[in-house]
């Protein structure tokens, strides 16, 4: 058995690392037990081509989200914007248009369609308690019925639902069917509403940090040092008296007074707790799955589509390949494209053939840049549900009903036992901006406690 110390922290991504850290500089002594080989978690950086580097996690930061921005300069790591110059695409349908500005030029009854629901949808969400979502008032009907459901009875065009399921499953990597209409519109209340989820200049796809999001993972894990222990993947935690135990797969045991577990909920379903967790925790757990996602880097000599005017941007209501944004590095090259096959389009591509999967790809690209895109110098992908210690993104949503059974559970700390991670959070949950406030939140609780214990 190691040492004891004051804290174990379960899991090395955002939230555990912002954790530890805090705990850290307050006196107190940590250990960070992670499952991977790698710290990050969600955060994911490789090569691409020739020692280029790209994200093949989270990736984009932007106005509204103060704690990440200020860790990032902190850190000494800077930003740059996503491009966004030329004319994006759009394709509903059979229609098919290309625009500037945040406004495609569509169907204007169809568009009118999504004002009118975005306004229902502000409106709605403004009223929603970010602490407590569960206590919004008619709550339980807001959470007995799934956002497809609260979508179709404000949408009155085939075109304005098509828009609105292709931007929820870009936001959650699930389908609007999937999803509690409570925690929908908590989710949106939560970043300061949907326009800030959906735009890339002003909203959450503004920038990137150069050198690729996860170094804010590394630079906290340098910073740490030797209290963060890899490929220690946690099987049991027995919190029956006294201190905390904790077991991992490798045979490794740890002490500690109190434990923070930040990983996502469907990742601590999984571990065996002694004394079993209160059945609401249990429940809650069960009730939140992850998104469903593919995320595709595709790599070529130069952003060909920037000299036809276009700005890399593109969405699609019927392919595949839904989801596309130019995500060059700031050099200027090699190109990049970064696509992504979400919810029900991951379902579909993830029982392909990684080479039909690849020619999917590439013919949705083509269709929507030309032939040029035919020849890529560089393909890479990560399917976030095969990952053994993540099982998908972009984070985990609540289904119907789970919030106002169970709701409570989701923050609240269990004897010794303390809850993190980004669907955890009152402000940008399930960002990068999300997982540092709930890393500072637990860290706030397991130094109060211990404080108290004295």
């Amino acid at each position: 058995m190691s040492k004891p110390v004051d804290v174990v922290i379960v899991g090395a991504g955002v939230a555990g690392l912002v954790a530890a850290r805090e705990i850290l500089r307050r006196g107190r002594e940590v250990v960070v037990l992670e499952a991977r080989d790698r710290v990050g978690g969600r955060l994911l950086t490789e090569e691409l081509c020739d020692g280029v580097t790209i994200e093949m996690g989270g990736q984009w930061v932007g106005p509204g989200q103060h704690r990440v921005l200020a860790l990032i300069e902190e850190l000494g790591l800077s930003t740059f914007p996503t491009h966004t110059s030329g004319r994006h695409i759009l394709e509903l349908g059979n229609s098919r248009s290309t625009y500037t500005g945040r406004i495609p030029l569509f169907n204007p009854v169809a568009m009118a369609d999504v004002g009118s629901a975005q306004w229902a949808l502000r409106r709605a969400a403004r009223k929603i308690p970010l602490d407590a979502p569960w206590t919004a008032r008619g709550g339980d009907r807001l959470d007995g019925q799934t956002f497809a459901t609260w979508l179709d009875r404000r949408l009155n065009t085939n075109g304005g639902q098509a828009i609105m399921r292709m931007a929820t499953e870009a936001i959650f990597a699930a389908g609007p069917q999937d999803i509690s209409a409570l925690w929908a519109l908590f989710y949106i209340h939560a970043a300061g509403g949907l326009d800030a989820l959906i735009n890339v200049a002003g909203g959450a796809q503004q920038d990137r940090i150069v050198g690729g999001s996860q170094r804010i993972a590394l630079t906290i894990a340098e910073e740490l040092a030797d209290r963060i222990v890899l490929e220690k993947p946690i099987t049991d935690i027995d919190w029956t008296s006294g201190d905390v135990v904790l077991y991992t797969a490798a045979g490794t045991t740890h002490r500690a007074r109190r434990v923070i577990v930040a990983i996502p909920p469907p990742l601590a379903a999984r571990i065996r707790f002694k004394p079993a967790l209160p059945t609401d925790r249990d429940q809650l757990v069960q009730r939140m799955p992850m998104g469903r996602v593919i995320k595709i880097n595709v790599g070529y000599p130069e952003p060909f589509w920037r000299a036809d005017g276009l700005s890399g941007q593109a969405n699609s209501g019927s392919r595949p390949l839904g989801t596309v944004f130019d995500n060059t590095p700031p050099t200027g090259s090699p190109g990049v494209l970064v696509g992504f096959l979400e919810a029900r389009h991951a379902d579909f591509a993830s029982k392909l053939s990684p080479q039909e999967r690849r020619s999917t790809v590439l013919d949705d690209l083509v269709a929507y840049f030309g032939e040029s895109a035919a020849n890529p110098i560089a393909y890479l992908e990560r399917d976030w549900a095969a990952e053994e210690y993540t099982r998908g993104c972009y984070g985990a949503f609540a289904a119907p009903m789970a919030l106002t059974r169970f709701g409570p559970a989701l923050r609240t700390p269990i004897g010794p036992l303390h809850w993190a991670g980004t669907e955890t959070a009152t402000a940008w949950a399930g960002y990068i901006d999300g997982a540092i406030q709930s890393g500072q939140r637990s860290a706030d609780e397991v130094t109060r406690a211990l404080s108290r214990a004295q």
